[in-house]
């Protein structure tokens, strides 16, 4: 259920970038009030996120020893959001991928930092300083969070 609502949610995302412009949005009423309703089964965050690349000391692996996913590893405090949690956030759908593919809003939890604490979210952009053009034009300091599951083992890419 938490999945097909964040598979919704990207939908509607995705469907809102396409430049068309209608007086009503039926698909997103439809898709708001579906969120709206299970707000009591999913797990908000409204999360302040910081941004970090390799480079300048970063290391090529996680905390659980995975290798980090640039535009997929996302670094939490362990504690509100625990590690192994699967992260849909849906201000980055639509965002381009390293591959050039178009990003699903889907972030894996496994990483942490000692400067990660409650409140906050440190999102892996790629290579570089540069990898994180595409996530500056978001809000940073108020990012929805939403926790659509957990995986096991490493994050694929």
């Amino acid at each position: 259920m938490k999945r097909l609502l964040a598979c919704l949610a990207a939908l509607t995302v995705s469907l809102g970038t396409t430049g068309a412009h209608a007086e009503s949005d039926p698909l997103g009423d439809l898709v708001a009030q579906a969120l709206k309703d299970a707000a009591p089964v999913l797990d908000f965050f409204k999360l302040k996120a910081t941004l970090y690349h390799s480079g300048g000391g970063i290391r090529g692996l996680d905390s659980l020893g995975c290798k980090v996913v640039p535009m997929r590893t996302a670094a939490v405090d362990g504690k509100s959001v625990p590690r192994h949690t699967l992260l849909f956030i849906k201000e980055t759908v639509g965002l381009p991928m390293p591959d050039g593919s178009k990003h699903d809003g889907y972030w894996y939890a496994s990483d942490v930092g000692g400067a990660i604490h409650t409140g906050r979210i440190d999102l892996f952009t790629g290579q570089g300083a540069a990898s994180m053009g595409p996530l500056m034009p978001l809000n940073l300091a108020s990012l929805t969070v939403a926790k659509v599951g957990t995986f096991a083992g490493c994050p694929h890419a």
